[in-house]
């Protein structure tokens, strides 16, 4: 009897109950929708009557610390378990069952588990992996739950997919968590049963006896000392017994690290032959080729001998120790192979004519061979017929013109495109040489004419100008439109391309034919100087060097009337000339050996420019703005040279001798500048300059001196430039130091 359902005579359990969500009994499984609430709780997250809670992972107890999950406390550890499960062999003799050893691994992040055997060599069974790793179900009707750490201890039986695995042991990393977690670890097994079948087979293999080992030959060796050596050796094959036969050019390839060898026909153009990669691949050539195909089994490592009894079942033989029936072949060796040797190559002969460097250096250091004298297989060469084109048509340029000879399908010419980004112009560096010209003529209208010349080193174009002058009664402009020039003397429509004016044609002095106006050069701007003497390797009337030694040779036969002159216009003896006087006297003695821009550029070379009014400084700064510039850095060489010439250890050179080093030395400075920075210099009382502090202001990196008032002005094109300006950049010439260059020993 039930108490009455008053108020104060029940019991609500959901009293004082927050929660009543139901759990979610439904979801979707591969797609495949399914009720999913078995181990669902109740509405409010309450178990359900007769629900008890089923462990879904490993229990490991709580240890001190921050409570971390299980995929971070124990990321990367596993527990491995030996152990081996028995496999039943049917409708087999030899053997009714195997011992398969495998290894159970437990990963306790996840409790996944995965089941490896170790391969065994000649088993004959796929080995390796036999489960991979995920969770595992317990067997049925337990098959909703999962293989967690309580159920692996050693000596138990575990079913995995229906086979039965017996745990033997465990590694020592697994016995000391599982004694943590409080699981009481059997002892291991004494001995894990053997497979009768593989002792059988041992027992086998143990009772034999070899009768003889094979020969082993090893060329390891061999190989290890010659990989990639190969002798090659250029051959040919004379094929002119047979009809429409020829001689075939050959190269032979010949690998030290196995004696092996191949042959690639050169084939030349237009022969009518195919273009096969190799006419012999590679192997080993015998001397004795073609040989007849050998029997099966006759070409063999092993010889028997019959006893006696028939051939077949019931026969006794033994092994041929003397190998009386061996067929032995015979290979070329490197040994067989020298120039002048013919080969047999499968019934072709091949003669060897040459071979490579490395070739000769191999038979000249193992062998001593020393005559390498190559046999002429080829011939003589047949005379090459010269490839003429057809003429010049006058449409278009001469290279366009060309192209469209070159093929059937016509090409513009190629531009010099990498010439044209290092010349054309960069900053206020143009690469564009201006000269001032005039014209060769006697006709007094025409004389004071003067006109300015670009040359465009980016392209060899060359247009002129003519500056306007008032009341001249000449309209100024545009004299010639910007163009390559053609040379005079120069056969219009000829099949040979015509020569054009270069840079090193252009100089002053020279004489030009610009489409029949005669023109003589002049001047030019200090652009041009500048340019052509920094690259005095391209332009020989800029060299100074090779300048020098044309006047040594003249200076040399005219010493009396070079002392004459410099006496009577130099009475002081202070070693210096004047410009004009500088240019009668080189004008006397080179005649027309010198050109006017060679003088110009000993006048600049020795001139005696320097600025006594400018600070120290001043110059200073400018020297070392064009060492920086240049990434000169070499000064402690230079202290050591110039040291060398100090032998009282005074610190004080001579200033020839310091001007001497400096070219010794590539010091990117002009011989002016040089002079005038030794003019600034400590001197004692035998006019010798201190090296020390010379190199000191030289030194950039370590003193340098900003001063940017006295920074060299950048040398850029005038755009105004008209060439009448009056040039005072030589003023004097250093005619002392002149001397002292041609004549060393007259100093």
């Amino acid at each position: 009897m039930s108490l009455p359902f008053l108020p104060g005579n029940s019991f609500d359990r959901k009293l004082g109950q927050e929660k009543f969500h139901k759990s979610h009994q439904f979801d979707q499984s591969n797609n495949v929708s399914m009720w999913v609430g078995e181990t669902k709780s109740g509405i409010g997250g309450e178990r359900l009557l007769g629900q008890k809670a089923k462990a879904q992972h490993s229990k490991i107890p709580q240890g001190q610390g921050n409570a971390a999950p299980a995929w971070v406390a124990f990321d990367r550890q596993v527990l491995r378990f030996d152990a081996f499960f028995q496999e039943a062999v049917h409708e087999k003799s030899e053997e009714q069952y195997r011992i398969r050893k495998c290894k159970i691994y437990l990963y306790l992040e996840d409790d996944s588990i995965q089941v490896i055997e170790p391969q065994v060599s000649n088993s004959g069974i796929p080995q390796g992996t036999l489960i991979r790793r995920h969770r595992i179900p317990l067997p049925p009707p337990n098959d909703d739950q999962f293989y967690t750490m309580e159920h692996f201890n050693i000596g138990t039986e575990i079913m995995l997919y229906g086979r039965t695995f017996k745990i033997t042991g465990c590694d020592q990393f697994t016995y000391n968590f599982l004694r943590k977690t409080g699981v009481r670890v059997n002892p291991p097994e004494t001995k894990t049963p053997d497979d009768p079948y593989t002792n059988f087979r041992k027992g086998i293999d143990e009772s034999q006896q070899p009768l003889r080992p094979y020969e082993k030959v090893d060329t390891l060796k061999q190989f290890l000392d010659h990989d990639r050596h190969v002798l090659r050796f250029y051959c040919y094959w004379n094929d002119k017994d047979n009809m429409f036969g020829d001689s075939r050019e050959m190269i032979l390839h010949y690998f030290l690290a196995d004696d092996t060898m191949e042959v690639k026909e050169v084939i030349p153009a237009n022969s009518g032959r195919d273009a096969t990669p190799m006419f012999l691949r590679r192997a080993r050539l015998p001397m004795s080729g073609p040989e007849p195909l050998r029997q099966p089994g006759e070409a063999t490592g092993r010889t028997v001998l019959n006893v006696f009894g028939p051939m077949g079942h019931g026969g006794r033989y033994i092994l041929d120790s003397l190998k009386t029936g061996a067929v032995h072949t015979e290979y070329y060796k490197e040994n067989d192979l020298k120039i002048g040797t013919e080969i047999n190559m499968w019934g072709r002969k091949l003669t060897l004519c040459d071979c490579d460097d490395f070739t000769k250096e191999y038979y000249r250091s193992k062998y001593g061979v020393s005559a390498f004298t190559p046999l002429n297989y080829r011939g003589e060469p047949s005379p090459g017929m010269k490839r003429e084109w057809p003429p010049y048509t006058g449409f278009g340029s001469e290279e366009d013109s060309l192209c469209s000879c070159m093929g059937l399908l016509p090409k513009p010419p190629r531009r010099d495109f990498i010439k044209f980004m290092e010349k054309d112009r960069h900053g206020l560096d143009s690469n564009v040489l201006r000269f001032v010209c005039r014209l060769d003529t006697t006709k007094p209208i025409d004389i004071d004419r003067r006109f300015i010349m670009s040359y465009f080193l980016s392209d060899d174009t060359i247009s002129v100008f003519e500056p306007p002058v008032r009341n001249s009664g000449i309209i100024g402009g545009k004299f010639l439109e910007r163009n390559r020039i053609k040379k005079p003397n120069q056969e219009r429509f000829g099949t040979e391309l015509s020569e054009y004016y270069l840079a090193k044609e252009l100089y002053v002095g020279s004489r030009v034919n610009f489409h029949n106006h005669m023109f003589i050069l002049i001047d030019a701007d200090e652009y041009a100087f500048r340019y052509m003497e920094k690259h005095a390797g391209e332009m020989p009337v800029s060299d100074i060097n090779l300048i020098v030694q044309k006047l040594g040779q003249i200076a040399s036969r005219n010493m009396e009337q070079i002392k004459e002159f410099f006496k009577r216009n130099d009475p002081e003896g202070t070693g210096k000339l004047e410009y004009d006087l500088f240019r009668n006297l080189m004008v006397q003695l080179g005649g027309s050996n010198l050109s006017e821009h060679e003088i110009m550029t000993v006048a600049r070379y020795y001139s005696d420019s320097q600025d006594e009014k400018m600070p120290l400084e001043g110059l200073v700064s400018v020297v070392q703005e064009q060492l920086r510039r240049s990434n000169f850095e070499n000064f402690a060489k230079l202290v050591e040279g110039l040291s060398s010439y100090d032998t009282d250890r005074s610190g004080f050179v001579d200033v020839e001798l310091v001007r001497k080093t400096c070219r010794a030395f590539h010091l990117p400075l002009p011989d002016d500048l040089v002079r005038a920075l030794l003019f600034r210099m400590e001197k004692n009382a035998e006019g010798k300059v201190n090296y020390v502090m010379f190199v000191g202001f030289l030194n950039w990196r370590d003193n340098a001196v900003t001063l940017p008032q006295y920074a060299p002005p950048p040398t850029k094109i005038d755009e105004a430039w008209t060439g009448s300006e009056k040039r005072d950049s030589v003023l004097r010439v250093n005619y002392a130091a002149l001397l002292n260059t041609l004549f060393p020993d007259q100093s």
